[in-house]
């Protein structure tokens, strides 16, 4: 069996905070979206849903492919951490650059 990394545990965790952080972020852009406040695209409804399956479904297929190739924990981890934290950082910069409305 291969030993875990105990760097890699603290590098999920720090993906972890930084998909936590993003995250909150983002939901405040959309609430604000939503509200009027906040410039969001057309569809951006339909998009924050069908976005949490595709990354659902990419995080479990890539951890447990790795689970099965005979990775460690924190490999594990890691790669089911990585489609959330993709998505979360994506959001987290287009929905930024977009901004307040002013009007």
């Amino acid at each position: 069996m291969k030993t875990p990394d105990p760097f890699g545990y603290f590098n999920n965790a720090v993906q972890m905070a930084h998909i936590m952080v993003e995250a909150q972020s983002v939901i405040g852009m959309r609430m604000m979206g939503m509200a009027g406040l906040w410039s969001v695209p057309k569809g951006e409804d339909e998009t924050m849903v069908a976005e949490k399956l595709q990354a659902m479904t990419r995080a479990s297929a890539d951890a447990t492919a790795l689970m099965l190739r005979g990775g460690t924990p924190d490999q594990i981890t890691a790669a089911a951490l990585k489609p959330y934290r993709q998505k979360t950082r994506a959001n987290a910069k287009r929905l930024g650059k977009r901004g307040l409305k002013t009007s």
